[in-house]
């Protein structure tokens, strides 16, 4: 067996783990239902209803696990070359999946365009500011806190292949599950992430610190963004 880094001894108080659990449902429905009400400014423009999602959901998870997060800076201080190691092999192994993924896309003839990620890109043209807000900076705060904090972690101390499959399919299918809902042939694309959600809770994992799930996440959605803007 490979020899970890050092144990994972990553966790967060009971408590704040429930009220995490809790959210998620309020981020994924209640939120988006409700937003244009919590403005007062009639209805967003997607790209700032996006932002404002986020922006509400990390002031949420900065403030509910702030010591949490004080905490999860202690692999960074103590060994900090080591652990920048460790997140830039994560990366190196999302983009190995990407890769096959995108190969095997091609070999049956599937193109590698989800919905989802059309309309991102389609955003980040018409409302630049606001979707890379979001998507380099609060996204990767919110999603790492509910996918990698709150489900990856706690399964973790109790079987390690259970973690892996139960945080990556629930974040495959929350990039997905709208468009899913009109085709579900857009489930297909779950694929298109599953390279992420596994290399982000490897980077977890090996880090021993929340915060390196969220610098590597930062990092890869701002090299696609950057990526895409130049084709």
């Amino acid at each position: 067996m490979e020899r970890e880094v050092r144990p994972f001894t990553s966790r967060m108080k009971t408590w704040q783990l429930i009220l995490l659990l809790l959210y998620l449902p309020v981020h994924l429905l209640g939120l988006p239902a409700f937003l244009p009400e919590l403005l007062g400014k009639g209805t967003p423009s997607p790209g700032m209803a996006n932002f404002w999602l986020y922006a509400v959901g990390a002031v949420f998870v900065v403030a509910l696990l702030w010591d949490f997060w004080r905490r999860e800076l202690d692999p960074f201080c103590d060994h900090p070359f080591l652990t920048l190691v460790e997140v830039f092999r994560s990366y190196l192994l999302l983009w190995l999946g990407e890769t096959v993924v995108g190969i095997l896309f091609m070999i049956l003839g599937v193109e590698e365009d989800a919905a989802n990620n059309q309309l991102v890109l389609e955003l980040l043209r018409t409302e630049r500011g606001p979707m890379l807000a979001a998507s380099v900076f609060l996204a990767p705060l919110v999603e790492e806190a509910l996918f990698r904090g709150a489900i990856f972690g706690p399964l973790r101390r109790k079987s390690r292949v259970l973690a892996y499959a139960v945080s990556a399919l629930l974040f495959c299918l929350y990039h997905v599950w709208v468009e899913a809902l009109a085709d579900p042939q857009e489930l297909l694309y779950i694929l298109m992430y599953l390279p992420g959600a596994l290399a982000l809770g490897f980077c977890y994992e090996r880090t021993n610190s929340l915060w390196g799930c969220v610098l590597l996440h930062a990092f890869n959605n701002g090299l696609s963004i950057w990526l895409a803007s130049q084709v």
